[in-house]
């Protein structure tokens, strides 16, 4: 009599188990990856969104420069990573900002037929060293 008890309440296997927990495993993994994927493009929508602050904030910089003194100070100008200056004159400062550096050139246009009374200013931002964004703007005596 107790043996036909035993088999009636009998537990799972072993076997039985482990397909359990690999099952539930991958539905974990279903339900956990977007959650990761969004906020992987969540951190690069932040960056990317700094940097068009960080090019609007130097074009805005240069473009407020006497136009005589565009071509010395901006011609080739570089800011190296945690160095940046704000438009204010003074610097960028937070961990969100130390992997960002920028550069502007500026050449007379159209460079084919340049005209003295033009400037292309190019502004680009770069994030660990790969370029990020890029603000291009013409401006004129």
């Amino acid at each position: 009599m107790k043996y036909l008890l035993c088999k009636k309440f009998a537990a799972l296997t072993l076997i039985e188990a482990m397909i359990a927990v690999v099952i539930l495993g991958f539905a974990s993994i279903a339900v956990v990856l977007p959650f990761t994927s969004g906020a992987t493009l969540a951190a690069e929508g932040s960056c990317r969104t700094l940097a068009a602050n960080l090019a609007s904030d130097l074009m805005e910089r240069i473009i407020n420069t006497p136009f005589d003194q565009i071509l010395p100070n901006y011609g080739n100008y570089q800011e190296n990573q945690g160095q940046m200056i704000k438009i204010n004159g003074s610097y960028f400062t937070g961990n969100s900002y130390s992997r960002f550096s920028r550069t502007s050139t500026c050449v007379n246009w159209p460079q084919d037929y340049p005209i003295e009374n033009l400037l292309l200013i190019t502004v680009k931002i770069y994030y660990g060293g790969q370029e990020i964004a890029e603000v291009q703007r013409l401006k004129g005596r």
